[in-house]
C-alpha cells in the first residue's frame, strides 16, 4: 500500500480568466461590501454553470483597499475532498498569499462568503487571522436546497464578536439564495455524508 504524502487543490482554469475580467470592469470595483459580496455570488453561480463545484463561492480581500489575497469556489464535487469549501480554499490561498498562517500579520483581511459558513469553516474563520467576515445566504437557504451545515452553536456570531471579529450577514441574500435554489432545481449533487442521508 502506498500512501500519498500530499495533496493539491487547485481553482478550476476558468477562475483566473473570470477574476481578470471582472477586475478589468467586467464587474464593479470591490470598494463596497455588497460589490465584494457579487463577486462572491457570481463565483458561486459560475461554479455550477461551469460543473466545477457546488453553489458557493468566497473571496479574501485587504478590508481597507480592496485587494484580493484568496479566491475560493467549492471543489468538494471535484477534488474528492470534504474540506474544500469556497471558504477553506479562499482563506488556504490568502494564507499561501501573503506567506502567513495568520492573515492579520499582512494586513486586515476580510471574508465575503456567498453564505454563512457551514460548522467547519465557522472553526476556520477566527484560527485564519481574518478581521472581518461578510456572509450573504444563511444556513436555511443551504438547508433548503439539501445542504446538511452541522452543528452549529445557534450564538455563532456572539462568538466571532466575542474574537473581535466584525460580522456582516444577510448581505445581497436573496441573490446569494438564488443560486443555491437553481442548484437544487436542477438536481446538483448534494455532498452530505451518506449517514445525512438516511
Amino acid at each position: 500500500m502506498s500512501l500519498h504524502h500530499h495533496f493539491e487543490v487547485r481553482l478550476p482554469d476558468w477562475v483566473q480568466p473570470f477574476i481578470g475580467h471582472w477586475l478589468n470592469g467586467g464587474g464593479p470595483p470591490l470598494d463596497t461590501t455588497e460589490h465584494r459580496m457579487l463577486l462572491a455570488i457570481a463565483l458561486s453561480a459560475e461554479n455550477v454553470r461551469q460543473g466545477t463545484g457546488g453553489p458557493f463561492g468566497a473571496i479574501v480581500l485587504n478590508q481597507e483597499t480592496g485587494q484580493l489575497a484568496g479566491i475560493g469556489v467549492n471543489l468538494v464535487t471535484s477534488s474528492g475532498l470534504s474540506v474544500a469549501h469556497a471558504e477553506i480554499v479562499a482563506l488556504s490561498l490568502a494564507q499561501r498569499f501573503v506567506e502567513d498562517w495568520d492573515l492579520a500579520a499582512a494586513a486586515p483581511m476580510q471574508l465575503v462568503s456567498s453564505c454563512e459558513p457551514c460548522a467547519m469553516c465557522l472553526g476556520a474563520v477566527p484560527w485564519s487571522g481574518v478581521s472581518s467576515l461578510v456572509c450573504g445566504a444563511d444556513f436555511t437557504d443551504a438547508e433548503s436546497a439539501g445542504f446538511d451545515e452541522g452543528d452549529k452553536p445557534s450564538d455563532w456570531l456572539m462568538s466571532l464578536s466575542n474574537r473581535g471579529l466584525e460580522v456582516k450577514v444577510h448581505v445581497l441574500r436573496e441573490e446569494a439564495a438564488k443560486v443555491l435554489s437553481e442548484y437544487a432545481q436542477m438536481a446538483g449533487e448534494i455532498y452530505n455524508s451518506r449517514r445525512m442521508q438516511e
